[in-house]
């Protein structure tokens, strides 16, 4: 089968491996589409913590059971199915808490016993696959897993009031956190980006107010929304230098700021305003299985995202799609391979 692999910076070649072997417990998926992450962007740039060249890109699928092994009972073959892609130990006081995305030694795809999800099969267990709706459309089961972690930073919020939300960076997790947020039932939802296209888009799915921090006092505007008081809860999903000031800079006295945004490289933080406003900080890596649940029913109860989905490609232009996340030379959101059309 064919698998597309970050072999050295800034480079991507589809190779040719081995179909996986399932085990007894696992299911063998024939893939229809991937999604492009920023996690994946980390690693074609050579910056992603823990994954090095080379290695199989990607941990956003859907596609068709083709084979079972003989210990599962859920699945059959010709099921739709996406993946929640991390398995934790099972042994250590975080997965004995049910919180796998805290588990240190969790496997993922793309790194060693288990490989990405660009490539033609995958393989995984039936504890963390998930059928998808027969009328939800490949592209969407593979928004799933994005959406999880939207989920995973609402759910993370313990402030009561639900008033006002900002949103700092309205990329793929910025934009479905805003849809989470909405869909939680916050009344006023304050986006701020870069860029005019995910503004416009923050815009069309319910945002109060878009804001481009180039071009405007971003604090100064949620101040006037606000009337002075400040947002109840302000969520980092970029990575610019400043972001957490501003963030915290925006928060009313009691209230929270969450990172959301796999920052992987220092930047300044003014501890000011979190001592004197009383404000506090915390982190959302990835999700929960509870979180993952939550995103599958949304979506196969008919939450529609397809209009995030801005690109499709083949699986030849992989490293194409890459670079589009990359230099943003194009409108884009989410860009979707499509391994098997």
């Amino acid at each position: 089968m064919k698998a597309a692999y970050v072999v050295d910076e800034c480079k991507v070649e589809i190779k040719d491996i081995d179909v996986p072997r399932i085990k007894d417990n696992e299911v063998l998926i024939k893939v229809k589409t991937v999604g492009v992450c920023g996690s994946d962007l980390h690693l074609y740039k050579g910056t992603h913590a823990f994954r090095k060249p080379p290695v199989i890109l990607g941990h956003e699928v859907a596609g068709d059971i083709v084979e079972v092994g003989k210990n599962v009972t859920k699945f059959k073959v010709g099921d739709r199915v996406t993946v929640e892609p991390h398995i934790g130990c099972g042994e250590c006081e975080y997965c004995e808490k049910d919180l796998v995305n805290l588990c240190l030694n969790k496997k993922a795809p793309g790194t060693p016993g288990w490989i990405g999800t660009f490539a033609e099969y995958f393989n995984a267990p039936e504890e963390v696959v998930y059928k998808i709706g027969d009328n939800i459309s490949y592209e969407l089961g593979t928004l799933i897993e994005p959406l999880a972690v939207a989920v995973h930073a609402i759910d993370r919020i313990s402030v009561s009031e639900k008033d006002t939300i900002a949103i700092l960076g309205s990329g793929t997790i910025g934009l479905l956190t805003l849809v989470a947020a909405r869909e939680a039932g916050y009344k006023n939802i304050i986006c701020t980006d870069t860029q005019q296209f995910n503004l416009d888009m923050a815009l069309q799915q319910g945002a109060t107010l878009a804001l481009n921090p180039l071009e405007v006092d971003v604090v100064e505007k949620v101040k006037e929304l606000t009337n002075g008081r400040g947002v109840d809860v302000a969520l980092v999903c970029a990575g610019a230098p400043g972001i957490v000031d501003q963030a915290s800079s925006m928060t009313r006295r009691r209230g929270e700021v969450g990172i959301v945004a796999m920052i992987t490289e220092k930047i300044p933080v003014n501890t000011y305003n979190f001592v004197f406003n009383e404000i506090s900080l915390f982190g959302a890596m990835t999700y929960e299985t509870k979180d993952f649940e939550k995103a599958m029913e949304m979506v196969n109860e008919g939450l529609d995202l397809n209009a995030f989905i801005t690109q499709r490609l083949p699986f030849a232009e992989t490293e194409h799609g890459l670079s589009i996340l990359d230099e943003k030379k194009e409108n884009v959101v989410k860009v979707i391979i499509e391994v098997e059309k």
